[in-house]
């Protein structure tokens, strides 16, 4: 299928739809000095200064639970004088809902979030924008992510950063968490998006404001921050660790660091080794005289 053709109300004006980690289990151990509270005055204070820059600007919420996914919130709906409240009240109602829901992937016995749903719910708004009509504004999407990568989403998750690839769609990162992200580098770097990880949490604002509020067009004409390096290894699905060489499902292309009889994904049962065949066996037999 080939991209679909762009034609925009003007180059500054931007669609962003913003993907924000609403995993209760990471903020609750998160160490790095920025609570939960705070991520979220620092959020809305950078949602609303993108509003501000352009009138024609939209911008699209999706929460990322460890059970669910879900629209949240949409500038162009919200009445302006109640965006941020109405933000706010629907995330409170989404992070209710997403834990009375049961979940069993974990990392290091932090849940991991679903990454993998917001990126491809992210994936069909943006999609069913750029169809909707001729003129539309120039779409990007932000995550917001700070939860440990899930190894079982490795396959969901890389299916839609070649899905955002081939829509020329660029996807940004800015990691809050301990440690980088290597799904959301593998994300900026394909994409062509901007991946950061904020040192100083207390002014994410100022990161936010400086890195991700820039425009698709304007971004062709000013150096912005480029990633160090990109971590382009897989993480195995069985003992969720990075690793360098593995065995892969042909099926469901399920990632291992060891042989298995069977896939634990898929259930499809592997081919057994070829047993060794004796060199006396494959002697031909002389014919009798």
């Amino acid at each position: 299928m080939t991209p679909v053709s762009r034609k925009l109300y003007t180059d500054d004006v931007s669609l962003l739809v913003v993907l924000i980690d609403t995993n209760p289990y990471f903020w609750s151990t998160n160490n790095s000095g920025l609570p939960y509270s705070k991520f979220l005055s620092h959020l809305v204070a950078f949602l609303n200064s993108i509003l501000l820059l352009n009138q024609l600007n939209q911008v699209v919420g999706i929460a990322t639970g460890v059970n669910s996914c879900g629209y949240i919130y949409d500038s162009s709906l919200a009445p302006p004088n109640k965006r941020a409240e109405t933000l706010l009240q629907k995330l409170e109602e989404f992070v209710i809902k997403d834990e009375e829901l049961s979940a069993e992937d974990s990392v290091d016995g932090i849940k991991s979030s679903l990454l993998s749903g917001s990126l491809s719910m992210a994936l069909c708004y943006i999609q069913r924008v750029l169809r909707s009509g001729s003129l539309h504004p120039q779409p990007r999407i932000l995550c917001l992510h700070g939860s440990p990568d899930g190894p079982g989403q490795y396959v969901a998750v890389m299916n839609s950063i070649f899905s955002a690839q081939r829509s020329m769609l660029p996807i940004d990162s800015c990691v809050i968490g301990a440690q980088h992200s290597a799904f959301l580098q593998q994300a900026s770097h394909i994409t062509g998006g901007i991946y950061s990880k904020p040192q100083q949490l207390d002014g994410l604002f100022q990161y936010l404001s400086t890195l991700f509020a820039t425009d698709l067009h304007s971004r062709s004409f000013i150096q912005l921050h480029k990633s160090v390096g990109v971590d382009f290894r897989a993480s195995c699905f069985c003992h969720k660790s990075t690793i360098d060489m593995g065995y892969i499902c042909s099926v469901c292309l399920s990632i291992f660091c060891k042989p298995h009889k069977k896939c634990s994904t898929c259930g499809s049962t592997f081919g057994q080794p070829q047993a060794t065949v004796s060199p006396t066996n494959l002697k031909r037999k002389a014919p009798d005289s």
